[in-house]
């Protein structure tokens, strides 16, 4: 089955763009640490109302001559929601390091409670072929509004229409027309633009150093600001005319300069994922489950001397260049070109940026004590001896967090504490200069 042909109610096709994720077989792993009384039968009700509105949340990847397609699954294969009892660490890193398998259901639920049944730790891990994070989140908090209504005995609101509920429309079908020779275009401009300024990666340490020869596993390093040095960052940035998230990059090329060898100027490459949905006409609602990000990779010049505020400037205002052009959606179009030339979307660091999103509304009771969101594969490559650092930066309800999730069998936990202590030292320097006084940073 080909991109242009319609989906019927039990399956339908991947388009190239989301094609690109059955390989990378990445997924979105929403956690949420609960404190309170949690009615398990309404939980599962509410997920099972989430997946029945949500089709690609029941569904299975399928081969499909040489393409792939989303095919619902059968009543006695769809999701449920899992539930134990055990502790909430161990669980969390266990959920983290558990695959959603091609031929399987693309979304799963647990809920892990401890024995008390006072504390709970609550997962949603969806693969990034039916969502991105903006989505992941509004899946999250829809099942969350559902449950509460389901508990406080209030009328939900409509999920579906009537008959089966709709397959959403691919991203890519959604892009407004473009000439294919300005594609040819512009894909011409960016092989040449990586041929000539090729990036520099963070070497690994693992083959050497701590955990070397063991098997790897994901594990993730923390940086949570609470709200009052979140606000003072936000103040920094307004300040000097850019953006939290031209902050927080520059701080990581900064950090990622730190570990190369050799002194001098070195070319960096930071990749900033693109939300399309606010971009399209009309606007994608969060809530619809597809992938709708592209992404922005700038090459700069760095050096151990480099200010970090003036890489902020630069990284702001390339991305808004990038934006103003209209080079957005010509970087969605070319994003099938990825496997043959994989440098489009090679950096030294990909700062992922969700900005300020809610969390859950819960009925009385029950509270969120925390709500993470970290991106996951299955995939690492530890021969390739050097990868991008991937941070994830999220403000749930007003406090910024920086997720570093990395394979033990690249970068040593050591290493990563010690990249994230180093930003952690980067963005405390910009909020001092917002308000000087001491600052605080809590780490995990």
């Amino acid at each position: 089955m080909d991109d242009g042909k319609k989906a019927d109610g039990m399956h339908r096709a991947l388009c190239p763009v989301e094609t690109l994720y059955v390989g990378q077989r990445s997924r979105a792993f929403l956690s949420c640490a609960l404190r309170g009384t949690v009615d398990v039968a309404a939980l599962s009700a509410a997920f099972d109302a989430l997946t029945e509105a949500n089709p690609p949340l029941r569904s299975r990847i399928e081969q499909d001559g040489a393409g792939h397609v989303l095919r619902v699954l059968g009543e006695d294969e769809r999701p449920r929601l899992v539930t134990r009892t055990g502790d909430a660490e161990e669980a969390y890193a266990a959920e983290l390091n558990r695959p959603l398998p091609v031929g399987g259901p693309l979304s799963r639920a647990v809920l892990v409670s401890a024995p008390d049944g006072e504390s709970h730790l609550f997962l949603l891990v969806v693969d990034h072929t039916v969502t991105d994070g903006h989505s992941s989140i509004a899946l999250h908090n829809a099942l969350w509004d559902r449950y509460r209504a389901l508990v406080d005995g209030e009328p939900a609101a409509g999920t579906a229409g009537p008959g089966l509920p709709g397959w959403p429309e691919p991203v890519s079908r959604l892009l407004p027309e473009a000439d294919e020779a300005d594609t040819a275009k512009y894909l011409d401009g960016r092989l040449e633009q990586i041929r000539r300024h090729p990036v520099e990666l963070v070497p690994y340490d693992a083959v050497t150093g701590e955990g070397a020869g063991a098997d790897g596993h994901i594990e993730v390093r923390r940086l949570t600001l609470d709200a009052d040095l979140t606000s003072r960052l936000r103040r920094t940035a307004r300040g000097s005319g850019v953006s939290v998230h031209a902050l927080v990059a520059a701080v990581l090329l900064a950090t990622a300069r730190r570990r190369l060898d050799g002194g001098g100027s070195r070319t960096l490459g930071c990749l900033s994922p693109v939300d399309l949905r606010s971009r399209l006409s009309p606007p994608l609602p969060a809530s619809v489950p597809v992938p709708a990000v592209t992404t922005h990779l700038q090459t700069l010049e760095v050096s151990e001397a480099s200010e970090p505020l003036e890489l902020a400037r630069a990284v702001h205002a390339r991305l808004g260049d990038f934006l103003s052009r209209g080079d957005h959606f010509h970087e969605m179009r070319i994003t099938p070109e990825i496997p043959r030339n994989p440098a489009l979307q090679l950096a030294t660091v990909i700062a992922t940026n969700m900005g300020v999103v809610p969390g859950p509304r819960l009925p009385s009771g029950l509270r969120a004590v925390d709500v993470r969101l970290v991106p996951a594969r299955e995939h690492y490559f530890p021969q390739a001896g050097r990868s991008p650092v991937m941070a994830c930066v999220v403000s749930f309800e007003g406090r910024l967090s920086i997720e570093f999730p990395h394979s033990t069998a690249c970068y040593s936990p050591s290493f990563m504490r010690a990249f994230r202590d180093d930003v952690r030292a980067g963005l405390l320097g910009f909020t001092a200069a917002a308000e000087p006084g001491d600052a605080l940073a809590v780490t995990g």
